[in-house]
């Protein structure tokens, strides 16, 4: 009864993530996951499932207090593993057990549990904190990403943005379902990720109200945000019945507030029409945040609802930013990266779905937009200096990622004709929804879809740091198309990022 016994506990033990029988010695998890352009982002070792993110925040002080609870798995037998984050840690509960923890590099926690976690063992990771965000400056980056506003603050950035207000496993390659609460002064307003259950804020004592909001898809770190201020938010439903979530700054001029409104608010046309092309919407909900003047300088696809500057607003409304952060929502946010390198498969795909808008509207066709951007940029213009596929770091952000990867996928459309072109995205949406990819599997997958050999075609247009020649070309330097003026407005200012 005895021997019965203790095999019952050691089955226990090893189904909790706890034991160590027939299991190897247990090992650090790496402090990368193992991206060749950023070796210290993300962690090995796990593989989170949820982030429950509760908060406190004062915007007069800039002070941050918060409790994480990450769900995860091991994906080996570990004595420690690493945390992405830079605020200062008072506490690590690790299976409801105290765990010690230590700084280590630029933004690397190291935790070790009081009992080792088993390969395939449950992890509940529990860490409390505070700090003053916009003070904590990464040292390998030289700079904080915490953005503070007259009002409040903003969370948004890329590649990196986490580490500034949530412990996590900081990497496009882990992703997971987050619940966002966070309790402020009442009069200002948290916004986040996906929907708001409680369809408003809900008083606490000493003058805060807490907003909570739930993201139900897989979601990439670095595109969970908060932003807190004095915002108008409104809540409207799509034709099916799908909430839309729209924000805008208080601080904003009036003027500058009708030039955002009269193109967020067609963020519901324009994301129905990108589901023809693309598929069907991939998440819960949609919408827009709209930042104070002089603060955010740029706009980026958080999940569900991109951030964008006040300042992409000029001359009437832009909706080429709406259709680029939205297309995002397929492609970069459904699709994610499995490295930063590939970045491209977002920012080129988006910048394609400017190009289609573009078409619809007779403001330029696709093939007017790559006709200009070919003619007028020479042989040592940027875009053509860096491979859209492999840009390097100091790349990431530039034109031949969104420029010249928009003028790839146009190259490929004329190889392969609409019909296929067009399944080829829908295909990479649909096989890759909710999930990571790479540049290899999208070309495979172009060929399969096609039945072509496009090797020739990828290895000019995405690997080669040099101006593709072309077997035909205008014989005089086309105009501007008229949608031009938005669409380069749009990407200097994404350029910025």
């Amino acid at each position: 009864m005895r021997r019965l016994l203790a095999a019952l506990v050691a089955t226990a033990l090893t189904l909790a993530g706890t034991g160590t029988a027939a299991h190897a010695t247990p090992e650090p998890g790496g402090a990368g996951i193992g991206d060749p352009y950023f070796p210290q982002y993300g962690n090995g070792g796990y593989d989170v499932s949820h982030y429950d993110i509760r908060l406190r925040y004062t915007p007069a002080t800039d002070l941050l207090t918060g409790t994480t609870t990450i769900l995860a798995t091991a994906t080996q037998d570990l004595s420690s593993f690493h945390l992405d984050f830079l605020l200062d840690v008072s506490s690590v509960r690790v299976n409801n057990r105290p765990a010690t923890f230590a700084r280590q590099g630029d933004h690397e926690l190291v935790v070790t549990p009081a009992r080792p976690i088993t390969d395939d063992g449950a992890m509940t990771v529990v860490v409390q904190y505070s700090g003053v965000p916009s003070e904590k400056v990464d040292a390998g980056l030289g700079y904080s990403a915490w953005i503070r506003t007259p009002d409040g603050a903003m969370a948004v950035g890329q590649p990196e943005i986490a580490w500034w207000w949530f412990p996590s496993n900081d990497h496009p390659a882990d992703k997971a379902t987050f619940d966002v609460s966070v309790a402020v002064p009442n009069g200002v307003s948290a916004i986040s990720n996906g929907d708001m259950p409680n369809f408003g804020p809900v008083p606490e004592t000493l003058g805060y109200s807490r907003w909570s909001w739930r993201s139900l898809k897989p979601q990439a770190p670095y595109l969970a945000f908060v932003t807190i201020g004095k915002y108008d938010l409104s809540l409207d439903t799509t034709a099916n019945g799908q909430p839309i979530w729209n924000a805008y700054s208080k601080l904003l001029p009036q003027a500058t507030r009708n030039e955002a409104q009269a193109s967020i608010e067609r963020t519901a046309e324009i994301t129905d029409w990108e589901s023809t092309l693309f598929g069907p919407w991939p998440f819960e909900a949609r919408g827009g945040v709209v930042a104070p003047p002089g603060t955010l300088g740029f706009a980026l696809e958080n999940q569900t609802r991109p951030n964008y500057s006040s300042a992409f607003w000029f001359s009437g409304s832009n909706t080429s930013v709406v259709v680029h952060e939205n297309a995002h929502q397929w492609f970069g946010d459904s699709v994610s990266l499995s490295r930063w390198q590939d970045i491209w498969l977002n920012e080129g795909f988006a910048t394609y779905a400017e190009w289609l808008w573009s078409e619809k509207n007779h403001e330029g066709t696709t093939q007017d937009l790559f006709d200009y951007l070919y003619a007028t940029n020479p042989p040592n213009a940027p875009i053509w200096t860096a491979a859209p596929a492999a840009p390097g770091v100091a790349n990431l952000f530039g034109p031949a990622v969104y420029d010249r990867g928009a003028m790839a996928l146009h190259q490929l459309r004329l190889a392969v004709g609409d019909d296929d072109f067009f399944r080829i995205l829908r295909t990479w949406a649909a096989e890759h929804r909710y999930g990571n990819a790479t540049t290899v599997q999208f070309t495979r997958l172009a060929e399969k879809v096609s039945g072509r050999d496009l090797d020739a075609l990828f290895r000019a247009w995405l690997y080669t740091p040099s101006k593709p020649a072309l077997t035909t070309m205008a014989k005089r330097a086309p105009q501007a198309p008229k949608s031009w003026a938005q669409i380069s407005r749009t990407h200097e200012l994404l350029h910025e990022n």
